[in-house]
């Protein structure tokens, strides 16, 4: 089954499951809340998006520049880093070391690349055991799942989904607290980080000037993660690069509020290198791999690029009324909704991810709530019209808009067309027609009812209107 087969199928299949539904609207309704009460305490809100969009503009116009930079600044302190060109070399480079330093067991903290280049699967196929210790990624990993969501990975899932996980898979009995299943995780992972021989974590954002990576949570597990084992690897994607220190000021309270609605998350940790002489402790090893993976891509479209301005707060997957319905797991990829449809096409190929564009109303709340001010409705109609120019849209379609385009031309024959469809639709109506599998129109008329072609056209009940006007003066 094709990408596109299987995200309407698994999107038909969530929308009627009428308790998934109310799962998610509950869970969106309550972000919502939230983030609008923080917002409000903003100043000027759309003045800070503003300044960050900016920003974010410097880093990834001169990308090339702020990421010397960055490899400057912290090899200087004893980081080694690594440049990856696709998921393949960043997982050779991670393996290479566990194999190096005798590694057979890992922790991991949060980090979206990490399911990009699906460095878990990996690690388990050369005898190495992952354990994420974030404990949305915790329940996830327990039930084999992805992530439902950038931020939150079981979006999806109720205390009591959670609560039966636990028990199937660590033997617990049922009927736990919030608070009680908390303590069972944290209960189970705190060995882990104790025997782990090395520590993986993202970074939201990596800082030229100083060197350092910058690693936003409300946990505190990253925290173990990159200083407990005695080696410590980050990986994150190139576009997380900011040009100074002085811009966490901004974007860790926007990434926060757009996040979870919080003004600030628990945890903002700064790391610019592994144990310097005279500390007490902190990893003896860093590494930082700075992953492509298609970013350049991206970067080499002067018209989307911008879309590289991303902080991965899940702001418009929250906002969108597709996602809201269909949920993360109905895209089939690792970055979900309007975010989602606009770079996996970029990443992994236009041809086999088109359709999420398509997957869109077009209302354009993606665009209102993103913290940098992406303009994410417009590059999905830039998706769309990409995939139309290289040709991969079908045949029918390509011939049903040439004949409309021909017709929408010539005045005679779009009158001609209007006559005979109204008749054609009152005929199909009669006879049962309309919404059948040899309906013309059947992929909108399974889902809908087509409207009725007006008895009269614009052109002529204006044309009646003026006589009767002109007749009564």
């Amino acid at each position: 089954m094709s990408h596109a087969s299987q995200f309407e199928h698994d999107s038909i299949l969530k929308t009627v499951n009428l308790r998934h539904r109310a799962i998610l609207q509950k869970a969106t309704g309550t972000y919502d809340t939230k983030v609008a009460e923080t917002k409000a305490k903003f100043i000027n809100w759309n003045h800070g998006r503003e300044i960050a969009r900016q920003r974010k503009w410097e880093a990834i116009n001169r990308l090339d520049f702020y990421l010397q930079e960055f490899e400057r600044s912290t090899s200087a302190r004893g980081t080694i880093v690594h440049w990856a060109a696709d998921a393949a070399r960043a997982n050779e480079i991670i393996l290479r070391l566990c194999k190096a330093r005798g590694v057979r067991k890992l922790v991991k903290s949060k980090s979206m690349v990490t399911e990009e280049i699906h460095l878990n699967e990996f690690l388990e196929e050369h005898a190495i055991t992952p354990v994420e210790t974030d404990l949305g990624e915790y329940i996830v990993q327990l039930r084999h799942e992805t992530p439902y969501h950038i931020v939150t990975p079981v979006m999806h899932l109720t205390k009591e989904d959670i609560d039966l996980t636990f028990h199937e898979k660590l033997g617990t009995p049922t009927g736990s607290t919030a608070e009680g299943l908390a303590m069972t995780a944290r209960r189970v992972l705190r060995n882990e980080y104790l025997t782990a021989d090395m520590g993986i974590t993202g970074a939201n954002f990596i800082v030229a000037d100083t060197g350092m990576i910058s690693i936003t949570e409300n946990e505190g597990n990253a925290r173990l993660c990159s200083s407990i084992p005695r080696i410590h690897v980050a990986i994150c994607g190139i576009e997380k690069v900011l040009p100074r220190l002085d811009d966490l000021a901004l974007f860790l309270p926007m990434l926060a509020v757009s996040g979870t609605g919080q003004q600030l998350t628990c945890y903002n940790t700064m790391i610019g290198g592994p144990r310097q002489a005279g500390e007490t402790d902190g990893p003896e090893e860093f590494h930082v791999i700075l992953l492509d993976n298609g970013r350049t891509n991206l970067l080499a479209d002067a018209e989307q690029r911008e879309a590289l301005h991303c902080i991965r707060c899940g702001a418009c997957l929250n906002g969108c009324p597709i996602f809201k319905n269909v949920g993360g797991h109905a895209y089939g990829t690792t970055y979900q909704g309007p975010i989602g449809a606009v770079i996996t096409p970029h990443l992994k190929g236009l041809g086999e991810w088109k359709h999420l564009s398509f997957a869109s109303s077009l209302c354009g709340n993606c665009t209102d709530v993103c913290p940098v001010h992406i303009d994410l409705h417009h590059h999905l109609l830039q998706n769309r019209r990409n995939a139309v120019s290289a040709g991969y849209s079908s045949w029918i379609e390509r011939l049903n808009f040439r004949m409309w385009n021909s017709l929408m031309q010539n005045e005679s024959a779009y009158r001609v067309a209007v006559v005979l469809s109204r008749i054609a639709q009152k005929i199909s109506r009669a006879i049962g027609l309309e919404g059948s599998p040899i309906d013309p129109v059947q992929p909108w008329t399974d889902k809908r009812t087509l409207p009725a072609i007006a008895d009269k056209t614009f052109r002529d009940w204006w044309d009646d209107h003026k006589l009767k006007m002109k007749n009564e003066e």
